[in-house]
């Protein structure tokens, strides 16, 4: 197994919940790190043997070898100014959002391709260990013709843990949905477009929105509907934070543990159901190795370095990910052209 070094440009938090518990637990090799607050990267890098922190991503990039990957997890709207520097030909894991707006995401992909950038977004959801085994039963006919996707969020998330979403003009599709607007897209590809309306929430007003419905349309016999709702502040009894994928023959259940009860968690969960010779089977259970944090950031990685990982090579490029972001952009253009008056 051939690995390549990594430089992480960036030290907030979901670098230390999420990027150096998954490279530790892997066993790759973080050779560097850095961030505008060198207290806050001296400390990851006391915490996760990183041998080197850099006074800035300058001297990170003099500092690295040819072969490295730069692990970029900065706020989106630092990237259009930050990707310049980079020498031609570099190698780029992008965290997603792909910029704040889809002209920022237009200029990120064209300073890609005229510095030749070898560079992916971070969509690591399409690596949860539990989507790469529904993907697996899917294609080998489990499930017969996947027609139903749905996406449900019902939780309470506490917001205040990345204080710069309050000052963004869009949060809850921006920078939680696109997940699950990837997630389908690699699936099934481009909609044919997108109907959203996206909300405030009475106790969250200092958020521009916390609440979403995203109908994405795929004609008229595939659905694929995205329900987020992150103020249910009455315990974990009710939350939920599920996808669920229907076929002809069989469905599946994922529930993502991680968002319930954030940021402790719960486990996560696996369930199938197949309809053999017309006859119904129960739910059956099964056991996934791996989470969301941290495996499937190991995914996306690996995917850079070793595309044989998930079987395919999952095209992760920022040439994909501006269609995600296209469709995020007809979210938000959905919600503002308004509803359809009842009074007729």
């Amino acid at each position: 197994m051939s690995n390549r070094p990594i430089v992480l440009i960036g030290a907030g938090g979901i670098v230390e919940s999420a990027h150096l518990p998954a490279y530790q637990k892997a066993g790759f090799e973080v050779i560097g790190i850095t961030d505008l607050d060198r207290q806050k990267a001296r400390r990851l890098a006391k915490q996760f043997n990183v041998p080197n922190v850099y006074d800035s991503t300058q001297q990170s990039i003099i500092c690295a070898p040819e072969n490295v990957i730069f692990d970029i997890a900065i706020p989106a709207s630092g990237l259009v100014d930050l990707l310049p520097i980079f020498r031609n030909g570099s190698t780029l894991l992008i965290q997603k959002p792909m910029g704040e707006n889809i002209k920022q995401a237009r200029r990120i992909k064209q300073i890609c391709q005229q510095k030749h950038l070898t560079a992916n977004v971070n969509f690591q959801m399409r690596f949860t260990p539990q989507v790469i085994e529904a993907r697996q039963m899917i294609s080998q006919g489990a499930l017969g013709e996947l027609h139903d996707i749905e996406m449900r969020v019902t939780v309470y998330t506490p917001w205040h843990l990345w204080d710069f979403l309050e000052k963004c003009d869009r949060v809850e599709i921006l920078y939680h949905s696109i997940h699950y607007i990837d997630l389908i897209r690699s699936f099934w590809g481009d909609p044919n477009g997108i109907l959203a309306k996206t909300t405030k929430h009475p106790k969250m007003m200092n958020m521009a929105s916390s609440r979403s419905n995203i109908i994405m349309d795929y004609g008229d016999i595939k659905r694929a509907n995205i329900t987020t709702n992150h103020g249910h502040e009455y315990g974990l009894r009710h939350q939920e934070s599920y996808l669920k994928l229907e076929g002809t023959k069989g469905a599946i259940k994922i529930c993502f543990g991680l968002l319930m009860d954030y940021p402790k968690g719960v486990v996560d969960s696996f369930e199938y159901r197949v309809l053999e010779s017309q006859e119904e089977t129960e739910w059956i259970s099964k056991e996934i190795d791996g989470t969301w944090f941290p495996d499937a950031f190991i995914g996306s990685i690996l995917n850079m370095m070793q595309p044989e990982y998930t079987g395919e090579q999952m095209d992760c490029t920022v040439e994909d990910a501006y269609k995600t972001m296209a469709c995020v952009e007809a979210a938000y253009q959905s919600n503002l052209s308004g509803t359809v008056s009842a009074d007729l």
